[in-house]
C-alpha cells in the first residue's frame, strides 16, 4: 500500500486542523502518517512515497519549527527522494505566498514533483491578539484540505505520480 507522510507544525491550531483533515481523507486510499515537524525526521521521509507539508506562515516565512524540520532532514535525504510527489498547505494571516515559495524551493532541491499549486488558507489574523489566538478553520477550507488529502492518497494508490 502506498505511503503518504503529512508533516505539519501548528502553534495556534490552524495548520493542525488542516493537516488532520487531509490525513483523514487520504487514509481512505493510502497508508497515511501524520507527524508533527518536531517529531518527523529523515527516516520518515525515506519510508514515504509522497508528502504533504503543512505549515503556518509566521512573519512572512514558514514557522521556525517547520524550518527546523527541513534543516534537520535536507542533507540526510538529498539525492534519495527524486521524483516523489508532494503538495503543500499554508495557514496564513495574510497571503502565505512567501512561505509557499520557501517550501517549493526546498522541494525543488530534493527534486520532488509538485502535484498541485499550494493550498493557502487565509485566516485574516492581523492584530497581535488575533495572530496569537487559537484558530478555527472553516468547513469550506477544511473541505479543500480533505480534497487535497484524498487526491494525494488516490494518486499514490493508483501510481499516478
Amino acid at each position: 500500500m502506498a505511503r503518504l507522510l503529512i508533516v505539519y507544525h501548528s502553534r495556534t491550531g490552524g495548520s493542525r486542523q488542516m493537516a488532520e483533515a487531509a490525513a483523514a481523507a487520504a487514509r481512505q486510499e493510502a497508508r497515511t502518517i501524520l507527524k508533527s515537524a518536531d517529531k518527523a525526521g529523515p527516516d520518515d521521509l525515506l519510508q514515504a512515497d509522497g508528502y504533504i507539508f503543512c505549515a503556518p506562515e509566521n512573519l512572512a516565512a514558514i514557522s521556525g519549527v517547520m524550518k527546523d524540520f527541513f534543516d534537520r532532514c535536507y542533507y540526510p535525504v538529498l539525492g534519495r527522494l527524486e521524483g516523489r510527489p508532494y503538495a503543500q498547505m499554508i495557514c496564513a494571516g495574510s497571503d502565505g505566498e512567501n512561505a509557499a515559495r520557501q517550501i517549493a524551493r526546498i522541494a525543488k532541491g530534493w527534486r520532488l514533483k509538485e502535484v498541485q499549486p499550494p493550498l493557502i488558507v487565509c485566516t485574516h489574523a492581523q492584530t497581535p491578539e488575533e495572530i496569537l489566538a487559537e484558530k478555527t478553520i472553516g468547513e469550506e477550507q477544511l473541505g479543500l484540505c480533505r480534497d487535497l488529502g484524498a487526491a494525494m492518497g488516490a494518486g499514490l494508490a493508483m501510481g499516478m505520480f
